[in-house]
């Protein structure tokens, strides 16, 4: 069939179910949401069969479901409306949720069901579930909705009747009052409740450092204590907060700005800058004890006899430069380490992104700061490349892109879960890149499918990057299961008779892949044209960067057709 999905941003679900619908042969068209007219007038051209609405901020018009079958993914089970379901959903700490495939008509959430899922709600922020649990249950519900539209026999659900036995819930947007947290009465689990339902958009809005700001993400503080509101510590960027019965680690703040430019969201530290009092920054030891407890760090090593497990999370996916050398000094703690596996990576969001955009945007010389991050990433994939006295296995539980694709293919294998998207290019932001890309991407796919990569720009599942050799390994499991998954699986490849004989036999192999081009060649000439493109000013990089972390259109997105 011809699908054309419709959104109001090429987000991660738009990604995973345009990967995932190419992969079973439908034609799959993109229209990002805008004019009325101009959609309608893509529908006329395209001619599509079907309309999927996979994440829309505004209505279907009219004019379009009473010609077209319009599908809408709502993430709430049958019988939930509204606009902030999910947000409610964990900010009520609900366990069990599920997503819905209903059609399109006047009454927003109230048309016929085509299919759902269930899902679960672990404690996890908002974005990390959407991008897991709740991205796997809407692929499950679209991909048998699209199977049912398909057949022409089969009836959707009316949401009343007989045949209905879902509570109908409708409720409004979830709005900052009942967002607010009061630091002087909210117990821990009900704080991070609200950070977690706000950790992406649109965050907790708060008074902090005689400024108002919006709040993402939070973690549990064990031992830390003080007076509720108070800021008691810093960690790699974060801040932690007293609550009245504990604390909690808060990664990021944005800005708020009345009338002005939208604000970008940064590591707390940076965003607070000069207004953060003096603040001992407390760091959480690399290689904990197993009785430390549930310790937060986005940084963590561990190791399973002869397996090292070296796990990192940042928030978006996204590494700035101070991130990058943290990680890279973990990874020379670890290989010196008598292990004869690495994993890196390993936990079940974003594996990475790539250099820090909202930190470029934020630097008082984006073109310095884009320089300085791309460096670090490029040192970073350097030490995974030449890391000959051990394998290194690249655990992407999540989504990666651009140089973070990169960074896994700097290893001896990549394993997927079978949910994660990847995203092996630069275009879209306008650059040529780095890490290495032009040694490690045709090595593992061929010249020919590496051009093809960068030049489409645009997603690919699991199981294609299986299929063309990008990643060796897809594990079949639920986001919760991947890191123990892969640690096990790692442990299986340490014990494997033939480990030893592919360590010598990689040692040997880039060696002679050394005499025949330098690593350091190949970074010489990617840089040299990301040096041009980060500081001419006239560069597509600097628009496109700025749109994207502002989130505000531009004329370029997301290939029309693939």
């Amino acid at each position: 069939m011809r699908i054309l999905l419709l959104a109001s941003a090429f987000n991660s679900l738009s990604q995973r179910l345009h990967a995932e619908l190419r992969d079973r042969r439908h034609t799959v068209d993109v229209q990002l949401a805008g004019e009325d007219e101009e959609l309608l007038d893509t529908v006329r051209r395209l001619k599509p069969d079907l309309v999927l609405a996979p994440m829309l901020r505004t209505a279907i018009p009219r004019g379009l479901w009473t010609r077209l079958t319009c599908l809408v993914v709502h993430p709430g089970p049958p019988g939930d409306r509204g606009p902030s379901s999910l947000d409610r959903a964990i900010q009520e700490g609900r366990a069990e949720w599920g997503v819905t495939v209903l059609q399109a008509e006047a009454e927003m959430d109230a048309g016929p069901v085509w299919a759902w899922a269930p899902c679960r709600l672990p404690e996890r922020g908002k974005s990390d579930l959407y991008r897991n649990e709740v991205a796997d249950a809407a692929v499950a519900a679209v991909l048998l909705a699209v199977e049912r539209f398909a057949s022409g026999a089969y009836p959707p659900q009316p949401q009343s009747g007989p045949g209905w036995t879902a509570t109908v819930r409708t409720r409004p947007v979830l709005r900052q009052e009942e967002r607010r947290i009061d630091w002087t009465a909210d117990p821990t689990e009900a704080v991070l409740r609200r950070l977690r339902a706000a950790d992406s958009r649109p965050g907790v809005l708060d008074e902090l450092c005689g400024g108002t700001w919006y709040l993402h993400g939070g973690h549990r503080e064990p031992e830390l204590r003080g007076r509720p509101g108070d800021l008691l510590a810093t960690r790699g960027g974060a801040v932690c907060r007293s609550t009245v019965d504990g604390a909690v680690w808060i990664p990021e703040l944005r800005r708020r700005n009345p009338g002005g430019p939208a604000g970008v969201k940064l590591p707390a530290v940076t965003a607070l800058g000069g207004l953060l009092p003096a603040l001992p920054e407390v760091a959480a030891p690399l290689m904990p004890e197993e009785d430390d407890g549930p310790v937060w760090s986005d940084i963590r090593y561990r190791e399973e006899g002869p397996v090292g497990l070296l796990r990192f999370s940042f928030p978006g996916g996204a590494m700035s430069t101070g991130q990058c050398r943290r990680l890279l000094a973990a990874y020379r703690y670890a290989v010196a380490r008598p292990t004869s596996v690495l994993v890196l990576g390993g936990g079940r969001d974003f594996f990475s992104n790539g250099i820090h955009l909202n930190v470029i945007e934020a630097a008082a010389d984006p073109a310095v700061e884009s320089w300085d991050n791309i460096t670090a990433m490029d040192e970073l994939v350097d030490a995974v490349l030449t890391t000959t006295d051990r394998l290194v296995v690249a655990a992407v539980g999540g989504n990666a892109a651009a140089g973070g694709v990169m960074l896994a293919l700097a290893a001896d294998e990549v394993w997927c879960r079978d949910g994660s998207v990847l995203n092996p290019h630069y275009r879209l932001m306008g650059l040529y890149g780095s890490e290495y890309w032009t040694y490690s991407l045709p090595r593992r796919v061929g010249a020919a499918a590496a051009e093809r990569l960068t030049r489409q720009a645009l997603p690919v599942s699991a199981a294609a990057a299986e299929r063309i050799g990008l990643v060796d390994r897809v594990l079949a499991c639920g986001p919760e299961e991947f890191g123990r998954k892969a640690a096990h699986l790692a442990g299986l490849l340490a014990a494997s008779p033939t480990t030893q004989q592919r360590i010598g036999a990689k040692k040997a192999a880039r060696e002679a892949d050394e005499r025949t081009k330098p690593l350091d060649a190949y970074r010489e000439e990617e840089l040299a044209v990301m040096h041009r493109q980060f500081f001419t000013p006239e560069s597509p990089y600097h628009a496109l960067r700025s749109a994207f972390v502002r989130k505000r259109p531009v004329a370029t997105g997301p290939a029309a057709r693939a």
